[in-house]
């Protein structure tokens, strides 16, 4: 059973910043990738940016060039820098345990329980 914590969401003028972070009760060593996923009011839950074992990264191209996923082994957390932010950013953000396979992302069912993000003047 690996459980995830996520932190750092809010309410942030458009045009500002947030760093999110993710505890993973396991070892990077175990877990094949990390990915965060956001799913804004009344729409489907979608990934978005992801960190693999080897510390490769994907992005969207949504948030390519604004966001930036990165991960601490010492402390098992990863995180994501949201620079720009956007109203259209707003959603519920989430981690999820996952794995890649000939370049496509699988999700678990290991899910956090979300943080709130919020972008509004």
């Amino acid at each position: 059973q690996v459980q995830l914590v996520e932190s750092g969401g809010g309410l942030v003028q458009p045009g500002g910043s947030l760093r999110l972070s993710c505890a993973v009760s396991a070892s990077f060593f175990i877990i094949n990738a990390i990915g965060w996923f956001r799913q804004p009011p009344g729409k489907e839950r979608d990934l978005f940016a992801a960190i693999c074992r080897n510390g490769s990264t994907n992005y969207a191209d949504s948030v390519k060039s604004r966001f930036t996923i990165s991960r601490d082994n010492a402390k098992n957390k990863v995180y994501l820098q949201m620079n720009s932010l956007k109203p259209e950013d707003t959603a519920v953000y989430y981690c999820n345990v996952g794995r890649y396979y000939s370049g496509t992302y699988y999700s678990t069912n290991y899910w956090g329980q979300g943080t709130q993000v919020t972008v509004s003047s």
